[in-house]
């Protein structure tokens, strides 16, 4: 009887092997971007400049997140050898997160105004949180296609730029305000969505995928040269949003003014001076936040609904097994269809909003890589939650915020080092770790609307399309 052998060399070695082939792929793909560099010099010539030490700390950081990815997996692998199994239960943190991110996104407009003073409200009221509760806005929707019903679709943008152009071009020829705007640009979007969803009824997985994406592009096409329509390259204008004639602006006849004559007249009634109120640019960035927080909970309310509906539970049915969907007699053409017209819904109304708050809308804002960012934060989120989708768009788009920050890097890369250039490449290692660490998701736990006798956390090793 052979005594076993130590495994402990052999793992060495395959770590030592895994590590060196890290860092030649890493000096492979950072030795020309970060070792070597362009310029032009006094004489109109392009010269190449060596910057050695650049590319060495970049092969550095990619051993190292190696070998703590490795040393994640080999404790995983001890605790699920040594663990009794046990059905997966939600944890404690996410039973007060969704309340405490509820307040906090509340209050966090007030937050940014007693830390930082109203200058720091375009920055970090507008730039943060206004573009990442658009992204959460527009990942909730996507979910509906993709994380309920299981639907792959790389054209989500199209219906972005569907309700985008739908508020400038209906407030530009017949002068309809916003809120008038808003619904029919998610009812229009919506009504592309089942344009769409009748050509792939019987597509699945990469066709499908195939097929989506065209889609988008053919939107940003038709927008970029329908000239006399959308007005090409150049763009259209996009009034900004009022509520009942109310003006979010600086102008002395504005919100300043309604609020001084409210305040007055409160303060007059019990024999105190008439109040008033200066007028800020900054009242538009902060009723702008607000509608967009009003539009992401009611995206996430009706998302609830749907899925404790009939419909959402032929969604989730159809997400698991299609086959099996059909053997109980679901109608998997109403659900498809349903799916991409809730989903497309949505995303016309971030798009309408989107608009407004630009004031503009042209269609570079519409390409490919948003499509791609925001299926990215659907399933980093973990397909299917709300909570997961909501802290992925947060990661994803305050952290390319958070880059342009970053002046400390340029001590060690120079003066010239631009973090926020290099945020998709950033973005895409970090999306590699996570997907290794938690291949489902930040939230990897399903809890299904139906369930027998008792309801179950469904643990993160059996949730995959097709295998319950």
């Amino acid at each position: 009887m052979s005594k076993p052998q130590d495994s402990t060399p052999s793992h060495t070695r395959k770590l030592f092997l895994g590590a060196l082939l890290v860092a030649v792929v890493a000096l492979g793909l950072f030795g020309p971007l970060l070792g070597l560099k362009t310029e032009q010099n006094m004489d109109n010539q392009l010269v190449l400049l060596f910057r050695p030490w650049h590319a060495i700390i970049a092969i550095l950081a990619c051993v190292a997140a190696y070998l703590v990815i490795q040393a994640i997996k080999i404790a995983a692998a001890h605790r699920e050898a040594t663990a009794k199994p046990v059905a997966a239960q939600p944890s404690a943190l996410g039973k007060y997160l969704a309340p405490g991110g509820l307040s906090f996104v509340f209050i966090y407009p007030l937050l940014v105004i007693l830390l930082v003073g109203t200058s720091g409200i375009p920055k970090w009221v507008d730039n943060f949180g206004i573009l990442i509760l658009i992204y959460v806005m527009l990942g909730w929707g996507l979910n509906i296609v993709v994380g309920l019903a299981g639907l792959l679709d790389l054209g989500y943008v199209a219906f972005y730029a569907i309700g985008s152009y739908s508020y400038a071009l209906l407030s530009l020829h017949f002068g309809w305000s916003f809120w008038l705007c808003l619904p029919v640009a998610g009812i229009l979007a919506a009504f592309w969505g089942i344009l769409l969803g009748f050509p792939v009824l019987r597509l699945r997985g990469d066709y499908l995928a195939i097929v989506t994406l065209a889609f988008g592009e053919i939107i940003y096409l038709v927008a970029k040269n329908w000239k006399d329509f959308t007005g090409g390259g150049a763009g259209i204008s996009a009034p900004r949003i009022t509520f009942f004639g109310i003006k979010f602006d600086g102008t002395p006849d504005g919100f300043a003014a309604w609020l001084s004559w409210v305040l007055s007249g409160i303060t007059t009634t019990f024999g105190f001076d008439p109040v008033t109120i200066p007028p800020a640019p900054w009242y538009r960035t902060m009723f702008l936040y607000y509608v967009i927080v009003v539009l992401a909970l009611m995206t996430a309310w009706v998302t609830l609904r749907l899925r404790r509906l009939p419909v959402g539970r032929a969604w989730e049915a159809l997400r698991e097994d299609e086959i099996a969907c059909r053997s109980l007699g679901i109608n998997t053409t109403n659900t498809k269809l349903t799916a991409f017209a809730c989903g497309a819904f949505f995303g016309g109304l971030a798009g309408a909003f989107f608009g407004a708050r630009q004031g503009f809308v042209d269609p570079e804002g519409f390409k490919f890589i948003e499509s791609a960012i925001i299926l990215a934060i659907v399933v980093l989120g973990g397909m299917g939650s709300l909570i997961g989708v909501a802290l992925a768009a947060v990661a994803m788009q305050g952290g390319t915020e958070i880059l342009r920050e970053l002046d400390f890097l340029k001590h060690i890369f120079g003066d010239d080092f631009k973090p926020e250039l290099y945020r998709m490449l950033i973005f895409g290692s970090a999306m590699v770790i996570i997907m290794l660490w938690k291949p489902r998701g930040f939230v990897s736990v399903r809890q299904p609307t139906a369930f027998l006798h008792e309801k179950k956390a469904i643990g993160v090793d059996n949730v995959k399309e097709g295998h319950g």
